[in-house]
């Protein structure tokens, strides 16, 4: 098939573009990212882009959660998802939309597993710009007649990036000295003050628990994991109007993971008690497993061991 991918020089869209050419699918990417160089807010682009698609999966996003960028948002996550819902329909190709647990969300959940009927009440705003794409989706799929299947993303990411401190998630979520900046610039001095007494100038992991002493508990899936999913949902010629999360098959608590990384890599880890409920939470595969027959090749444990060597390899 011919496929357009947009945010196809992003973690994901590097790896899907490269499955779909390994499987035989002309792909056409689509980023604003050299050299392809197209936007989001480029609607003529997306459409000229598109022509002649038959499937069209919309990977690209913006992600962040400081309030100087809630326009950026909506400009890219709801603009842009409506830009590309016209581009796939005038196509007459199925859109495969990359929506995010946020929506649910997944760190304040009303019941585990959380599944793809949990109701969606998203706390921030990048989580809302997500409702609104996947409200925008199912507006041209009634309106437009737009066949588009939405994914739900549970957390992902590189195996390599688990142990390095300069990623965009796992610096934050287990390094000591970039949480404490995360935190300050989040604005939480309360998470800082029980941070800050255990930085002494070396790199630190940090084991995160809640106010009542629970540990942090989420799933983490490999990257090439997603992509299997996506590839699965691209493929299957049936799928339209149906919502599907993906995500690892089980959650995996900071009071396992975090002594293991430090295991792997040598690295001492801190035990801190936050202020505030711990994050804490799994999600279902089992609609994912039905309609796209998804299985997890790439394990935590797996991960971990990669994670390490990656960093020893730096």
């Amino acid at each position: 098939m011919k496929i357009a991918v947009t945010g196809a020089a992003g973690r994901l869209g590097r790896l899907l573009t490269d499955r779909l050419a390994e499987r035989g699918h002309e792909v056409v990417p689509i980023d604003i990212a050299p050299p392809v160089r197209l936007a989001l807010s480029d609607r003529d682009g997306l459409i000229a882009a598109c022509a002649g698609t038959e499937v069209v999966i919309h990977l690209a996003a913006r992600m962040s959660w400081n309030r100087a960028d809630e326009a950026a948002l909506f400009e890219a996550n709801v603009l842009g998802t409506a830009n590309v819902a016209e581009a796939a329909a005038r196509a007459g190709a199925k859109l495969v939309l990359a929506s995010t647990g946020e929506v649910y969300p997944e760190g304040s959940p009303v019941y585990q597993p959380l599944d793809e009927d949990h109701p969606r009440a998203p706390r921030s705003v990048y989580g809302l710009t997500k409702c609104l794409a996947e409200d925008t989706v199912a507006f041209y799929r009634r309106a437009r007649g737009l066949r588009a299947v939405v994914l739900r993303f549970s957390h992902f990411q590189d195996a390599a990036e688990l142990l390095d401190e300069r990623g965009f998630f796992s610096g934050p979520r287990f390094f000591l000295r970039q949480k404490i900046e995360q935190q300050r610039g989040f604005g939480n001095t309360g998470a800082v003050a029980a941070l800050e007494p255990h930085e002494d100038g070396s790199t630190k992991l940090v084991l995160s628990r809640g106010a009542d002493g629970t540990a942090f508990r989420m799933g983490i899936l490999d990257t090439r994991d997603l992509a299997s999913g996506v590839l699965a949902a691209a493929e299957s010629p049936g799928l339209d109007g149906e919502v599907i999360g993906i995500g690892a098959d089980d959650s995996v608590g900071f009071d396992h993971l975090v002594p293991e990384l430090a295991r792997h890599s040598g690295l001492s880890y801190v035990d801190v008690t936050l202020p505030g409920p711990a994050v804490h939470y799994t999600t279902s595969n089992e609609r994912a497993r039905e309609l796209l027959g998804f299985t997890v090749e790439f394990p935590i444990e797996q991960m971990i061991a990669e994670a390490a060597a990656a960093r020893r390899a730096r």
